[in-house]
């Protein structure tokens, strides 16, 4: 039986990425999770700030790995399936879908992020700080793509979203059963559970790559989770990471 990392609940911080970066900088190894009720300067990917409105979830798994950096970011697929395992507990589960490659969506909108960093540890290996942000009580508005909250899909038998704490408690045990199948049975089952929740991985899609968009039709996932966009002119790019836009021109 996988055991979940601790949980550290700060009533504030600037935000529980930095401060993973901070401990794993100091020295500190984890597993650790910090969890903060309010961020000052929160983030989410290239830059952008995270909204942190009192009573959502922003945590941060600090841990370590000796596995290559390429093999380490494969833990973005695993936060996506915790989340949605959190959501599940709390939604109906026919509600909870993945976007590629780990936003996790209630009926169709965004309803989290994650942002992954690492660095060189001086203990050896790789030092990463996995950030999650669930939006449990309240969604930002005005993004770019809708947003929603887990108190807007809550089962008939659920009367109110999880509270920080018992959200953080439901996010890191099911986070660390996928962790232990990844480290025991390697990628190929975290990415086959990923597949049965994401949908759009085979249609028109756009891809945002910094400075550069490209447009083609999904052919679905690489063995390591890249996705593979087939591009007018035939050619198959693959992509990483980046902001992908599915079923429509962005």
């Amino acid at each position: 039986m996988a055991s979940a990392a601790a949980v550290l609940l700060l009533d504030q911080t600037d935000s529980t990425n930095a401060d993973a970066r901070r401990r794993a900088e100091a020295g500190e190894t984890g597993p650790l999770w910090i969890v903060a009720r309010r961020q000052s300067a929160g983030r989410g990917r290239r830059g952008r700030a995270w909204e942190s409105d009192t009573g959502n979830l922003f945590a941060t798994l600090l841990t370590t790995t000796r596995k290559p950096p390429a093999e380490a970011a494969q833990v973005t697929f695993i936060a996506a399936l915790a989340i949605a395992d959190l959501l599940d507990a709390f939604a109906p589960p026919s509600l909870v879908t993945i976007k590629w490659p780990n936003d996790v969506l209630l009926a169709g909108d965004k309803a989290s992020g994650v942002l992954v960093e690492s660095g060189a540890h001086e203990g050896g290996g790789l030092w990463l700080a996995i950030g999650i942000g669930v939006n449990l009580a309240q969604a930002p508005e005005g993004t770019e793509r809708p947003a929603t909250a887990l108190a807007n899909h809550l089962r008939g038998d659920v009367l109110t979203p999880p509270t920080v704490e018992a959200a953080a408690a439901t996010l890191a045990g099911a986070f660390a059963v996928w962790m232990e199948r990844w480290e025991t049975l390697g990628f190929q089952p975290i990415l086959d559970a990923w597949q049965a929740r994401t949908s759009g991985l085979d249609g028109p899609a756009v891809a945002r790559l910094g400075r550069e968009t490209v447009e083609g039709r999904a052919e679905g996932v690489a063995p390591d989770g890249a996705l593979k966009l087939r591009l007018a002119d035939g050619s198959l790019r693959l992509i990483s990471a980046g902001d992908v836009f599915f079923g429509e021109a962005a």
